[in-house]
């Protein structure tokens, strides 16, 4: 049975955002249009909504979403990284930006991909043809050592050097080829008793290779101040993150922007002359509500943050944008 695509954050996203009628919107990771659909139907038949992703296969679903939209809308396939730039270039300037982060339920749900480690296939992982290398690559061919590196920085994995030898153990006597054949190496590797918490033993592997394929947090460190750049001042930018790595890029990329003054504090005159570019929406990331994630378990570790860009210099933001919340904690 197919499963239906559930947007991550909606309710709390469009809250963050607010669309009016005639909005322009950037939705830099169209997916499977979950979030574009709310969008849509909020900024109305004289708004335009410009859809991003680098997957090919995203465009299928464009296509169907497109053809239901009642605002004007476009689809860019590429890199958000790549494609913002240019938009700026071209001088669009929109009102909001927004990001879903991470791998889409397109992706997991396409079993012979090899992103998920529920299904048996081909170990692949690139999210569209920008990715140089594959996940059988990655698995194969990289250093142990290289390896164990990114496990432990990409998947925040306890057991990265363990997992990485049990590997490079495999493969000396045939090619790693599928997702199941890497998740029996990283059982083996990882003790019995740490395979029964914090979910499934080859969870964090997985993120780690597929980031590694994909470039993701390369690609998210060069997007973020390129679609600030792009917002129009007094619009709003948003990003929804799945795993701590993005959220903390997300946070401090927020906080910088709000940031102010950055004179010692017992300078008795600003001598920086900073000035905050930036309201925090949300004080902290708004995580999904329990009833969200016991519907869509996928939900649970999403993480939503949001920014308004000031109009101007001295902190005034535009009309109705609210009280200036302060600070940066989760």
């Amino acid at each position: 049975m197919k499963r239906t695509h559930v947007p991550v954050l909606a309710g709390e996203l469009i809250a963050a955002l607010d669309p009016a009628p005639g909005a322009v919107v950037v939705d830099c990771t169209f997916g499977a249009g979950g979030h574009a659909r709310l969008v849509a139907d909020r900024i109305g038949s004289t708004g335009e909504l410009v859809c991003i992703d680098r997957d090919p296969h995203a465009e299928e679903h464009f296509a169907g979403f497109a053809a239901d939209a009642v605002c004007a809308t476009r689809f860019i396939q590429g890199d958000y990284a790549d494609v913002l730039p240019e938009l700026i270039e071209e001088g669009l300037a929109p009102d909001l930006v927004y990001l879903d982060l991470g791998i889409s339920s397109m992706q997991v749900d396409a079993r012979e991909r090899g992103f998920s480690y529920s299904y048996d296939a081909p170990l692949d992982m690139r999210m569209g043809p920008s990715a140089g290398i594959d996940a059988r690559t990655v698995v194969n061919e990289w250093p142990e050592a290289r390896l164990a590196a990114i496990f432990r920085k990409y998947g925040e994995e306890r057991y990265a050097r363990g997992i990485a030898r049990e590997i490079a153990r495999r493969r000396r006597k045939a090619p790693i080829e599928t997702t199941t054949e890497l998740v029996d190496a990283i059982k083996r590797a990882v003790p019995v008793p740490a395979q029964f918490a914090g979910g499934h033993p080859a969870r964090r592997v997985f993120q780690a290779v597929r980031i590694a394929v994909n470039d993701e947090l390369e690609s998210l460190e060069r997007a973020l101040p390129a679609a600030w750049d792009l917002l129009r001042p007094g619009g709003r930018m948003a990003a929804i993150s799945f795993h701590s790595l993005e959220d903390r890029m997300v946070k401090r990329f927020f906080a910088d922007r709000a940031r102010g003054c950055i004179c010692p504090p017992d300078l008795p005159v600003c001598g920086c002359g900073r000035e905050p570019e930036a309201e925090l929406i949300n004080r902290r990331a708004v995580r999904p509500s329990p009833g969200e994630v016991a519907g869509n378990p996928r939900a649970q570790s999403g993480r939503l943050r949001a920014a308004l860009k000031l109009a101007r210099a001295g902190g005034e933001g535009s009309a109705g944008a609210g009280p200036k919340i302060g600070g940066e904690g989760r």
